[in-house]
């Protein structure tokens, strides 16, 4: 990344719904209408209105995403990724998972967020090894980045502290 651009990747130990970012990315299940983790953190945070919206999306497949409005939310908008549940690594949870990230960058960069957050998209109850997550993500962003200048800032925010120094680890 070239110093013009002043792209900026971190990692914090926080609440995402908490973050005054543009956009936050929810680990969303294909059906978009809340479940447990991030996802109903975030649903609870935004309150009934994004429940609403997200009936009306009516879902959304493995390794794509949605936008939704963030309500009650900090952020402006929720990018929901569905990530692939963890097979073992022969179902093509890569791509999947990697296609999760681009995807929301692409997305940030049409609604025009300078600032992106996202979860360890996977890793809790669909069991996707953060040790093998990471990478992806992290990969995945860099290399979406080269064509989404506008988004400046992108936060990947960890639940604990074991998923912080992965993500600490590969951003160096």
């Amino acid at each position: 990344m070239s110093d013009a651009r002043r792209q900026l990747l971190e990692a914090i130990l926080g609440d995402i719904t908490r973050l005054a970012v543009d956009a936050i990315v929810n680990a969303a299940n294909a059906s978009l209408l809340g479940g447990g983790g991030v996802d109903g953190a975030i649903h609870r945070a935004a309150g009934p209105e994004l429940l609403e919206e997200c009936r009306r999306i009516s879902g959304c497949p493995t390794g794509e995403v949605r936008v939704t409005r963030g309500y009650q939310l900090p952020a402006h908008w929720v990018i929901h990724a569905v990530g692939p549940v963890w097979e073992g690594g022969g179902r093509g949870e890569e791509a999947l998972l990697a296609s999760c990230y681009a995807h929301a960058i692409r997305e940030a960069a049409r609604v025009e967020a300078r600032s992106i957050a996202f979860p360890s998209i996977s890793t809790g109850i669909y069991g996707y090894p953060v040790d093998r997550a990471a990478p992806v993500a992290v990969r995945a962003v860099r290399e979406t980045l080269e064509a989404a200048p506008s988004v400046e800032r992108v936060v990947f925010t960890c639940f604990d502290e074991r998923t912080l120094s992965v993500y600490e680890e590969l951003l160096g």
